[in-house]
């Protein structure tokens, strides 16, 4: 069974005209349910994770700083959203989902999280709308207990997974894998151990055939026995924060192929949904819930 986390902390509140598209934490598990992709028994509830678990990824002092809402304001406006206690659970509680969520995946081969793919988050710091790294916290625990020793990160979030980068740069057990836009934040970008930095308005065809050519032969290579994968939808050509122009079809592939390539491969994988920004919140739900729809048709 296709088990997804989510919680209704998820969809947090935010000032009136915030470019961050919350409401589709709550729009998108209604539209599963709606059209019958998903049922109840597909989702459960993350709780807050042990908090040895976020420190095993992020510096104590910034974990607690978080805490205690003491990041300075420099900090705090680099993250993009205002500080405060329930958005700092919010982001403990997604770190949660992707946890339970790689345990299922190791269960029944793939499971999701509404939300994540919070790649931004570095050791010691957050930036744009990250401040844990439910993917790196996730891949350090289940090398803690043992559950998988070689983790490769797929993350096809249209931004470079910079904060993933920094955190896995020196260790070899973790393979970051980003494919994103040039000319696109973060404008400094960190070295993940294979970037491909496609030109503004990269269509379907070309960042597919990268990705196909690509993938296939690094899973080969590198051997991994459990992948994440961050599943972006900001690759559309609709995008306010992207600068790529993928097609909800080309999107919706994208999705068909890493999965299909995965189960085949049978290697577990999570994923979480990273990010989305087109104007019209419908599009941004129907290329989010492609990737669910591929998930039912190609696992279960």
């Amino acid at each position: 069974m296709l088990k997804i986390a989510y919680h209704a902390i998820f969809k947090h509140p935010l000032p009136e005209g915030h470019r961050f598209p919350m409401e589709k934490y709550e729009l998108l598990p209604k539209q599963l349910l709606h059209e019958g992709s998903c049922t109840e028994a597909n989702f459960f509830e993350p709780e807050m994770p042990e908090e040895a678990a976020i420190l095993a990824v992020h510096d104590e002092n910034y974990f607690r700083s978080l805490q205690d809402l003491s990041l300075d304001k420099r900090a705090e406006r680099k993250i993009g959203f205002p500080l405060s206690e329930a958005l700092v659970s919010r982001e403990q509680i997604i770190a949660d989902g992707t946890i339970k969520a790689s345990e299922f995946a190791l269960q029944y081969g793939i499971a999701m999280n509404i939300a994540g793919g919070t790649h931004h988050a570095y050791t010691n710091h957050g930036e744009a709308f990250c401040l844990l790294n439910d993917q790196a916290i996730a891949a350090r625990y289940l090398q803690k207990n043992k559950l998988a020793k070689k983790i490769l990160i797929v993350d096809l979030d249209v931004h470079q997974g910079n904060g993933t980068a920094e955190i896995f740069a020196n260790d070899d057990s973790v393979f970051t894998f980003s494919i994103h836009g040039r000319n696109n934040y973060p404008f400094k970008k960190e070295h993940s151990d294979l970037d491909i930095a496609m030109p503004d308005g990269t269509g379907d065809k070309e960042y597919l055939k990268i990705l196909k050519d690509t993938l296939p032969k690094l899973i080969e290579q590198q051997q991994p026995n459990f992948i994440f994968y961050l599943s972006g939808v900001d690759i559309l050509s609709t995008d306010k924060l992207g600068k790529l122009g993928c097609t909800p079809e080309g999107c919706k592939e994208r999705d068909r192929f890493v999965l299909q390539l995965l189960k085949n491969s049978k290697i577990p994988v999570e994923v979480s949904m990273g990010g989305g920004y087109s104007p019209d919140i419908k599009t941004i739900i129907e290329a989010h819930a492609n990737t669910y729809r591929m998930a039912q048709e190609i696992y279960f």
